[in-house]
């Protein structure tokens, strides 16, 4: 059998997902932190604050939030596992802190680490509204489908104070450009306005991750996320709205979480979900390593079993990057996975046709050409 990864025994950080700091791929990268924000660092959360936003208390390990340089809002992938090519980034790196997180990653090329790094060193890209309004105004720009985000949470803690993604959905209203957000938190409930208006042009939908209902496990394994239940009311909330709204359980976990996925579609309907999707659990690079950690930290008697039903999955290996199956997962295991979600799809009242609707580009307009119609 082959032998599972592991990293030196680590205590629990409280309010992090991570608790490690594995070497970087590159290591002769190195990020020199004179960019840091004065004065902008994550309170201390008081009982009570705030409650609707669905923030815990903040982690006793320090957050750091850097400038990020970027001079462009907008980036694109040619992956065909995506539903959109092109996608919007307010934040790099994800102090939601969650321990399965595929995009950990993707902070190895800032010069940091996929471990608590990622939760730690937040770059900001505070002049995203800027730039994306310069990009659609750009006679090269063809309106399509934009993904929020597509590596890392819209709505995590910081943006309750910096309201970036909030202003760069008043670009997208204004041109009327079509959105597709994913995210795992309630805060979304805070644009609703914008939502709504977007959704008059069928230019937006909104999808509510939710991988777990159990408190505990939440608690540990997405320790800065939005509890789930504070996640079912922001989807009432959005559908009572008429945004268009769904449930994305993922990542399913096997042997954690895949006995969820009948209650988790079943309350997602309830709260008026139109649509639901699934991803299997995935561990590109390091992640792997640190997922295997906090299994010891927090469910050693588990950790062989949810392993090697991941290499199930994966044909013998924790991970299978190739494009079609690194979603999906494949084999016998898998097909069950596949087969518990479409008649837990079935039963929870789905439409059988529903998915994530069609969004237009139809209404598209640069405002200065809308506002030179009027003369």
């Amino acid at each position: 059998m082959t032998s599972s990864p592991s990293l030196p025994q680590t205590p629990v950080l409280k309010g992090r997902g991570a608790a490690e700091n594995p070497a970087n791929r590159f290591e002769r990268l190195s990020y020199v932190e004179e960019g840091v924000e004065e004065g902008v660092e994550e309170k201390v959360e008081e009982p009570g604050d705030d409650a609707d936003a669905g923030v815990p208390p903040a982690p006793l390990t320090p957050t750091v939030y850097l400038r990020d340089p970027t001079r462009t809002a907008l980036a694109t992938n040619n992956s065909p596992d995506i539903q959109f090519d092109t996608s919007l980034n307010p934040y790099r790196g994800c102090e939601h802190g969650c321990a399965y997180c595929y995009a950990r990653p993707t902070h190895e090329f800032l010069g940091f680490s996929s471990g608590l790094d990622f939760e730690t060193r937040i770059l900001v890209k505070e002049d995203a509204p800027e730039l994306l309004r310069r990009e659609l105004s750009s006679k090269r720009w063809k309106p399509q489908v934009v993904g929020m985000s597509g590596v890392t949470d819209p709505y995590q803690p910081i943006e309750r104070r910096l309201g970036i993604t909030r202003r760069c959905l008043r670009v997208f209203a204004d041109f009327r450009n079509p959105v597709q957000i994913i995210t795992k938190n309630a805060l979304v409930v805070r644009d609703i306005d914008l939502l709504s208006e977007l959704a008059g042009h069928d230019a937006v939908s909104v999808a509510v991750s939710i991988t777990t209902l159990d408190p505990g496990l939440h608690r540990s394994m997405e320790p800065r996320a939005s509890h789930p239940e504070q996640r079912l009311r922001a989807i009432a909330a959005l559908a009572e709205a008429g945004v268009p709204v769904g449930v994305m359980a993922a990542p399913i976990i096997p042997g954690l979480t895949d006995h969820e996925l009948p209650e988790i579609l079943a309350r997602a309907r309830a709260a008026g979900a139109g649509f639901a999707g699934h991803i299997v659990l995935r561990l590109p690079g390091n992640v792997k390593e640190l997922f295997s950690a906090w299994l010891d930290r927090h469910h050693p008697d588990r950790k062989q079993k949810v392993l090697n039903r991941l290499r199930a999955l994966r044909g013998g290996k924790l991970d299978d990057p190739r494009f079609g199956t690194r979603m999906k997962g494949s084999g016998v295991y898998a097909d069950q996975i596949h087969g518990l979600f479409d008649l837990a799809y079935r039963r929870a009242g789905f439409c059988p046709a529903a998915s994530a609707p069609s969004l237009s580009t139809a209404a598209f307009r640069t405002p200065g050409d809308a506002q030179l119609q009027l003369f």
